[in-house]
């Protein structure tokens, strides 16, 4: 198996020149202030179809050959790489089978859908996804691409790192959601070969720490799905591809709670007037608790990636009304 490279972090980028947002990279004189860093959000909530994972779904799509892009994609997700799945084979004009999950958000549903994807229902915690949809990217003669463990996708989300390094310089960390690794595993090949002094931290779920306990195994772990409001974080287990960059580029992957999720959640809205879902917020929430375990040198620039912005409005306003 031969791990993609910071050169197809490079290649992706230009793939995607003209049809991913280059995102912006917000500032927040209050979180600088509270936890003593310079902080830059790089904000993937504002990148089409509201998340990073357009930048690998379109990256993967855009290298299919003839004879695949008749065929279509089919593709597993619990949302934001269905809606990248989807709006990337609208923009390519091919078919694309969505897998979802039947208790999905609401809205990232509608979305895969109003770009034009076939969904088809599973249930999370009795069926096995994966299956499911090998099964039918056999029948129907379709490429899967799944949601993280592929070369082409860890490459394209390599290039929100690579965007955000860019535009700030050097960082000391960064930290950057995690769930199947993806994100984590390009963000690293980026600062890997950008910032190579920067501390890489990936961050997930207490609920769902499969990735700390494989980076301390030395193997991928498997664990049942977690329950936690991070639904795009509730993966069972590293992939081959992302798990073999994070062990060997990533410092370490740190656990957060729901209540500092939505804790985070509240900071976004309040004082960055930012909508930010439950997992976008998993790399925020974590850097605020290791700063606040080991403060920061003085003047220390910490990056971190916001990965989507995709919730249903009407759970969103439930989460914050918490008290």
């Amino acid at each position: 198996m031969q791990l993609p490279s910071y050169d197809d972090v490079i290649a992706a980028a230009a793939r995607l020149e003209g049809h991913a947002h280059r995102t912006p990279v917000l500032r927040s004189g209050t979180a600088d202030a509270r936890w003593g860093a310079s902080f830059f959000f790089k904000c993937e909530n504002f990148q089409r179809m509201g998340a990073f994972k357009f930048r690998g779904a379109f990256n993967a799509l855009s290298r299919f050959d003839a004879a695949q892009r008749r065929a279509g994609a089919i593709a597993f997700s619990s949302g934001n790489h269905a809606q990248a799945m989807a709006l990337s084979a609208r923009l390519l004009g091919m078919p694309v089978v969505i897998v979802m999950p039947k208790d999905a958000p609401a809205a990232k549903l509608a979305a895969t859908r109003g770009y034009g994807a076939e969904v088809v229902l599973y249930d999370r915690f009795t069926e096995d996804r994966e299956a499911l949809t090998k099964r039918l990217a056999t029948e129907r003669g379709m490429t899967l691409v799944p949601p993280y463990d592929h070369p082409d996708v860890i490459a394209g989300q390599g290039t929100a790192a690579k965007e955000l390094i860019e535009e700030t310089g050097p960082l000391d960390r960064l930290y950057i959601c995690l769930g199947g690794g993806g994100l984590t595993s390009g963000s690293a090949l980026a600062a890997r070969a950008l910032s190579p002094q920067c501390k890489v931290y990936g961050v997930e779920p207490e609920a769902g720490n499969d990735g700390q306990q494989s980076l301390r195994a030395g193997r991928i772990v498997h664990i049942e799905t977690p329950k936690t409001i991070a639904d795009g974080a509730q993966t069972q287990y590293l992939g081959e591809y992302t798990f073999g960059i994070i062990r060997r580029d990533v410092d370490d992957i740190l656990t957060v709670s729901d209540a500092q999720l939505v804790e985070s959640m509240r900071f976004f809205a309040e004082r960055m007037k930012m909508v930010v879902e439950p997992t976008g917020c998993l790399a925020f929430a974590g850097a605020c608790a290791a700063l606040q375990e080991n403060p920061p040198a003085s003047g220390e620039k910490v990056g971190v990636i916001i990965s989507g912005g995709n919730v249903d409005l009407t759970r969103y306003a439930e989460l914050l009304a918490q008290p």
